[in-house]
């Protein structure tokens, strides 16, 4: 995937697309909330000359701004004129507010969405630490882009406006506006470079935090066990010292900006008094509004300044973001489930996959619902490749299959087993409680399935412990379940489901010999018409496995059937053999 820097133009170009619809149209409002208060500010900026000097006539204007009437009248036109733009720029902040807010849900929503349907061979390069990172803080610092760029528009229409209100009221003073817009541009140009690299860093730096970060109590527990405590500290101690001169060095860059902004200001309006002083015809009054006019503007060309500072800042956030955007998407369109009533046998003829990197054909692999297949053999041979296939998670090289008498191809395999359940060792419950965690798989099953299931796994006892029940959370200190019991809540939501096939991978790794079997066999008694495919280093599941696929030390990979297996006639020939 391209991993090309975003410069601060393409950036707004890809912020601006994300716009559609609703924001756009309230975008629009903003932009239009935020002239109107921009006129309002100058407006009343204007008046305050009256105010300053009462009595004196201003030559700008004509009747808008007369100087005659009382006090009162222009205290109470100056306070409405500042009133207006205080309500609307109110109003803009919270609307702006909405739109920041729904276009971080729209980034995390999207992203998660392509990773949720992502080819499982597009994501063997990234780690969990970054997509952690894209899903979480990364986003964060895009939205800080965005609400920058809102800054920006304000700054701009504000500047804008403000410009204009003090060109009307003495154009020879603005001939000194190139010079400050000259001076703007060279202040928003410095550091920026600088600026781009330490933001590049930092998210990096981020994700490395994330590494440390990811299963904590386990990782604490690895550490500790090798005494090396010290060695964790220094290097987190290392990433959080980096992170901390990053975000101090951008802190500094933006006070570094912001002087050498105020400098060529204080340089820009010393021009404006000269020129007011040389330039005969210039009344007091008008130089007085015109100074005003260019004080609100200030403020603005700080912000400026600092919007593009975290505009760069959110370019690589972005860029990372968007390389995950790229994903393709492999989501089969809906389709009904194909069900042990419609299928009796699955036998795949023939299937080649990589990995492993020497490839592993399949050939006369047989799968009938209510049997069990033991998958096992050496690490890394490519178990767990083979899975992803008979999930229908990852394309084959070649396949070919059929169901009865009729072919089909993976496409159709893979609507076949839609209806499936796949757990894996790593996984771990993310719900909060054992009914969540069980509802997730079964949304409309009553707490009389969700008890029964429990009962399946042996999980029972423990809940029956429970003053919480079925509302036991999972990861409070007060009631957190083992990794054994995790794992057999898990295998719960895979009775609940009662899928068309089952694949745990290592997924009783945490049991004991006796309490694997007995919950396999569980599981085999209550789901009939589940083809379950099991992978496991232990030899002791053979006993109630229908058939064993076994990996060798030779990489030569043999399928046994047991003699009363109605298939285990054909699978005893030369066939049977599954070779690399």
């Amino acid at each position: 995937m391209p991993n090309e820097p975003l410069v601060p133009n393409d950036l707004l170009r890809s912020l601006a697309h994300r716009l559609k619809g609703v924001d756009l149209a309230e975008t629009v409002a903003y932009v239009v909330l935020s002239l109107g208060a921009a006129f309002a500010g100058s407006f009343a900026t204007v008046f305050l000359v009256p105010l300053v000097q009462p009595g004196h006539p201003l030559l700008f204007g004509g009747s808008l701004f007369d100087a005659g009437g009382s006090v009162e009248i222009h205290v109470a036109i100056f306070a409405a004129a500042t009133g207006t733009f205080a309500l609307m720029r109110w109003q803009a902040a919270r609307l702006g507010a909405r739109l920041v807010g729904r276009y971080g849900m729209s980034l995390r929503r999207t992203v998660h969405a392509r990773l949720i349907d992502a080819p499982l061979a597009s994501l063997a390069d990234s780690t969990s630490a970054e997509i952690a990172n894209v899903l979480t803080y990364n986003v964060e610092i895009i939205v800080q882009g965005f609400s920058a760029l809102q800054l920006l528009l304000v700054a701009g229409v504000t500047s804008a406006v403000s410009l204009g209100f003090a060109f009307w009221v003495s154009p020879p003073l603005m001939f000194g506006a190139p010079l400050l817009v000259g001076f703007g541009l060279i202040a928003s140009r410095v550091f920026g470079h600088e600026q781009a690299s330490v933001s590049r860093k930092y998210v990096a730096d981020m994700t490395q935090l994330f590494w440390h970060s990811e299963d904590f109590p386990r990782r604490l527990r690895h550490v500790r066990s090798f005494e090396r405590e010290d060695a964790e500290k220094a290097s987190y101690g290392a990433i959080s010292a980096r992170l901390c001169h990053g975000y101090e060095r951008q802190l500094e860059l933006i006070a570094s900006g912001r002087l050498l902004l105020e400098l060529l200001a204080a340089i820009g309006i010393a021009v404006v008094f000269v020129l007011a002083h040389r330039w005969h015809g210039i009344d007091q009054p008008s130089l007085i509004a015109v100074c005003l006019l260019l004080g609100r503007v200030l403020p603005y060309m700080v912000s400026t300044r600092q919007s593009f500072q975290q505009l760069r800042s959110a370019a690589p956030a972005f860029e990372l973001w968007q390389r995950y955007m790229r994903l393709d998407s492999v989501r089969l369109p809906v389709a009904p489930s194909c069900t042990a009533t419609s299928v009796s046998t699955l036998h795949i003829t023939r299937m080649r996959l990589r990995p492993p990197s020497t490839g592993l054909d399949v050939g006369d692999l047989v799968l009938v619902p209510g049997e069990l297949t033991l998958v096992c053999g050496d690490s890394g041979i490519g178990k767990s490749s083979l899975v992803d296939v008979l999930a229908g998670m990852m394309i084959p090289e070649d396949f070919a299959a059929r169901v009865g008498e009729r072919q089909i191809d993976f496409d159709e395999y893979r609507a076949l087993v839609r209806n499936g359940a796949y757990v894996s060792q790593n996984v771990r419950p993310w719900q909060h409680s054992v009914r969540e965690c069980l509802l997730w798989a079964a949304p409309e099953a009553s707490d009389e399935m969700l008890l029964s299931a429990l009962m399946d796994v042996g999980l029972d006892n423990r809940l029956a412990g429970s003053r919480h029940g079925l509302d036991t959370t999972l990861h409070s200190s007060s009631s957190r379940l083992s990794g054994g019991e995790l794992q057999r809540l898990l295998l719960a939501q895979v009775i609940l489901r009662q899928p068309f096939l089952a694949l745990l991978d290592e997924a009783t790794s945490a049991l004991d010999t006796a309490s694997e079997i007995a919950v396999l066999s569980a599981i085999k008694h209550r789901l009939p018409q589940t083809i379950l495919i099991v992978v496991s280093h232990r030899t002791s599941v053979a006993a109630i496995a229908d058939q064993c696929l076994t990996i060798g030390n030779d990489r030569i990979r043999t399928a046994t059937v047991k003699a009363d297996s109605p298939h285990a006639a054909p699978l005893f020939g030369s066939s049977n053999r599954l070779k690399s």
